[in-house]
């Protein structure tokens, strides 16, 4: 089993505007470090400004999704008041990881603390399928 990320919003013009005059916000969103343990996977997410009922850790098909979302807050912008420049993020992303089929729901532990997401998942060694071959006898 191997831990590979996966991006949910491909861009053809990625490149075109990956420069200073298009600056792309979500390169600082949920930066991931993985680490490998002797018996587990453990992957941070930096969620800063997030809230707790507001992120969904789910598994399907062998990929481990993390989907975050924070709401606007309308109650602190006044009428007269206008941005320059703004900064903080509004929306929802997520982040997607293959962890295998072998994984289930109850063997993932996520714990979120300081604005940084934890998963834990345990290491299962892949089963390998067994082709099926049976002998004929030859007469």
């Amino acid at each position: 089993m191997m831990l590979v990320p996966r991006r949910n919003n491909f861009d053809l013009f990625d490149d075109f505007f990956d420069d200073e005059f298009f600056p792309k916000k979500e390169r600082n969103l949920m930066r991931t470090d993985i680490r490998e343990k002797k018996d587990k996977y453990i992957i941070d997410v930096d969620l800063p400004g997030f809230e707790k009922n507001n992120i969904n850790v789910s598994l399907r098909n062998g990929y481990l999704n993390i989907h975050a979302k924070v709401e606007k807050n309308n109650d602190d912008k006044k009428e007269e008041e206008k941005y320059v420049h703004r900064e903080r993020f509004f929306g929802e992303c997520s982040r997607s990881y293959y962890v295998g089929d072998e994984i289930k729901e109850e063997d993932i532990n996520a714990e979120f603390k300081n604005g940084i997401l934890k998963v834990e998942i345990p290491k299962k060694e892949e089963q390998k399928k067994l082709d099926n071959v049976k002998q004929i006898e030859i007469k």
